[in-house]
Parts: C-alpha cells; structure tokens; sequence
C-alpha cells in the first residue's frame, strides 16, 4: 500500500475512534439545480459493446433528461458536467456541482461484466461496499482516472487496481444518505414502472464521482452494454428515450418531495415567528458541539397514541440521525431528545423522535428538534410502521377523513 494512502487511512481511523460514527439527517431544501453528469468521454470510452460505446450512449441520455427537466421544470437550472465527447476528470464533475450550488447530483453510466447474462438497471449512493459485485462496479467506474494526469496525488493515493485502497471509502459517511437514497429509490421505481426493466435495486458503493460531492448524490447504471440484448434496447432511439423519461420522472417526483417539505417548514417557522411563545423553565444542559451555556427546551411529546391502546394507520415523526451500525437509544448525544426510536430502512438504521397523527404536529416538532442542536432534522412518514412518502401518507389521511 502507497505511504500517502496509509497515512491517510490512519488519520480515518483515528477521527472515527475519536467521535461517534453516524451520520445525522439530510437537509430539506428546495431542489433548485441539478446537476448531470454523463460518465466517461473523449479519451475515456467507458464500458465498449459490439455495436455501442458507454461514453456515447450516456452523453445522449444526459442531454435528453437535461431537455425534459428544462421543459417540464423551468424553475430548475440544469447544469452539464459534459454536453459533448470530451474528457472531464471525475475530481472535475463534483466541483462543477459544488460550485454551483447543487441540490442533486445525477452521474449516469452503463454496466459491463464479463458474462452476457446479467441485464437490468441498478442506482449507486455513495457507502461502503456490500458486495462484490458492488465493489466491481465501483472499480470500473473509479477506473476513469487512469485517463487522468497525476491521479495518484489528486485522489490521496487511491489506485482502482489496488484492493487495499477500496478501504477508504468505508472511512466516509454521506451526510446526504437519506436523499440519495429516496432519489435512487424514486428512479428505480420508474425503471421498473415506465421503462419495463428489470430492477436490480439500489445499492451502495464507493464512486470517486461521489464522496466529493457536497449534495444528494446518485450514480445510475441504466443497463448492461454486455447483455445482447440489453445493449440493442440502450442502442435504440425508443429505449433511450424510455430510461430518460424514466430518470427525469424519478428526478420530477423527488424534486416535488423535496419541495413540499421544504414550504410546509417555511411556512411553519414563519407561523412560530408570528406566534408568540413562553419560556419553558426546564435546566439548560449541553448538546453536542453547543456551548454549555445553550438552553434545550424540553417539551412534551404530544403523540398520537396518547390515551388510546394503539397507533392510527398514519403517522409522523420526525428523523434526525442515522448510522450504518445499530446505536442505543440512550445514547449521550440524542438525550435532549424524546419518544425516540429506531427503524431498520435500506439498509441503514435511523432514529425519529416524537410521533404524530398530523403532518402540521410533526413539524412543529421538527423545529424543537433542530433547536435541540439536530440542524438536519426532517419529517418523515409511516402507514403501518411502513415508511412512506409525505405525500402518500396526506393522501391516505384525505381518504380516511372522507369515510
């Protein structure tokens, strides 16, 4: 293993002794710009088939999902990491989405491996290797920097060729792993509904293209150009034109979650600006990185089961960490916090407080939350103990209300 690798993964692993290892919750915010990202290009041809490059391929359905969001989207601005067959270093795509702001990073590729039997779609979030299989992709893909002119000190060390250096990427947790994950999910889904392909599911992998990525970020596998037939569909003008249909229509539908979120908080922080509050005369105590000298205000829960045996079909709470590896619930760090829980959700467990039979209860107490010194706080949905969207969890409320 290279000396500035080694250095690097025992600065990791001392920080990861030091503080605790999970990560708290996505931001809500307005999807304002996305970032595109076609993988590959100019001296890079990516995953080469019989008849198709990957670099090609992916250029025309970044431009094409890039029209569809400037036609059925214009309060977005759609940003290209590439519009034509050149080469841009993968350091290169996540600055380009970091200095323009971006609320969502969409890389999209091909797959390949040797065997011609594999077909099908699967959607990459940045995180540690599950499988090998995972792991392969990944290799594949980091591999574009061998095209790169001093890739070894522009990527600390990291050789794709090299197993050892895989093991950074289990050194990082993404900030945005909840939004990542519900945009991959919400692609797939459209993949399987719209496109007809088979649904491989999202995983997690580490993609050079993504840990510098300071925004939701996914990586898209639309297809195998080493499946026959798979790579006669990514050829033709109706399957290109099907799989981005299918990623701007999870791209639409993320980007309306994300938005509703965002202005039921607006407009319930602007409603307790407005209102006027009395101080909760509860002991201040420390949380977090807050100074000593910082009031928590404890309140009380109002939850939805309050004086009845059992939880309503619908509820709210409000999530405000999450960790690759179980946490108790007493944990030190979260003990200004109450009614706290856990649930098990793609992989990952992730921790609400509070639980709710109304959307407008839950983000009040969201506000409590993020004063609580859990700035990431957000809303979150269940029917049945089942996640769900915001937005399905309020139609489902409407039809109750109508019986």
């Amino acid at each position: 293993m290279r000396v500035g690798m080694a250095v690097l993964i025992f600065v990791s692993l001392l920080m990861l002794m030091l503080f605790p290892a999970y990560s708290t919750a996505d931001r809500t915010g307005f999807v304002n710009t996305i970032v595109i990202d076609a993988g590959h290009g100019g001296r890079d041809p990516g995953a080469v088939g019989s008849k198709i490059k990957e670099k090609d391929v992916v250029l025309a359905l970044a431009l094409k999902v890039g029209e569809l969001i400037k036609t059925n989207l214009p309060d977005v601005r759609v940003v290209y990491t590439r519009t034509t067959d050149t080469f841009v270093e993968l350091h290169r795509r996540a600055r380009i989405a970091n200095e323009n702001n971006a609320d969502l990073f969409v890389s999209i590729h091909l797959n390949s491996v040797r065997s011609s039997s594999p077909f099908g779609t699967e959607t990459f979030v940045m995180g540690l290797h599950r499988s090998e299989a995972n792991l392969e992709v990944a290799r594949q893909e980091n591999a574009a920097i061998l095209f790169e002119e001093n890739f070894e000190a522009e990527y600390d060390g990291y050789d794709p060729n090299s197993p050892e250096s895989s093991i950074i990427f289990s050194l990082f947790q993404n900030v945005y792993l909840n939004q990542s994950l519900l945009a991959a999910s919400l692609i797939q889904d459209q993949f399987r509904e719209h496109a007809r392909r088979v649904d491989r599911g999202v995983k997690q992998a580490g993609f050079l293209v993504l840990y510098r990525v300071t925004a939701p970020a996914i990586l898209v596998e639309a297809g195998f150009i080493s499946n026959p037939a798979e790579q006669e569909f990514l050829a033709s003008t109706n399957g290109q034109r099907l799989i981005a249909q299918s990623i701007f229509n999870g791209i639409a539908e993320y980007k309306r979650q994300q938005d509703l979120l965002a202005t039921n908080f607006t407009n319930n922080a602007q409603a307790s600006v407005a209102r006027p509050t009395t101080p909760a005369s509860t002991p201040e105590r420390n949380v977090g990185n807050q100074p000593t000298s910082a009031a928590v205000t404890q309140v009380e829960v109002p939850t939805a089961n309050a004086g009845t045996t059992s939880l309503p079909e619908v509820t709210f709470k409000v999530q405000f960490a999450t960790s690759p590896t179980q946490r108790p619930i007493n944990a030190p760090e979260w003990r200004a916090l109450q009614q706290i829980e856990m649930y098990f959700h793609q992989g990952i467990y992730k921790y609400t407080s509070g639980v709710f039979s109304t959307l407008q209860q839950a983000i009040a107490h969201q506000a409590v939350v993020r004063n609580a010194g859990f700035r990431d706080a957000f809303v979150v949905a269940f029917k049945n103990n089942e996640r769900i969207s915001i937005e399905n969890a309020q139609r489902r409320l409407q039809q109750l209300q109508k019986r």
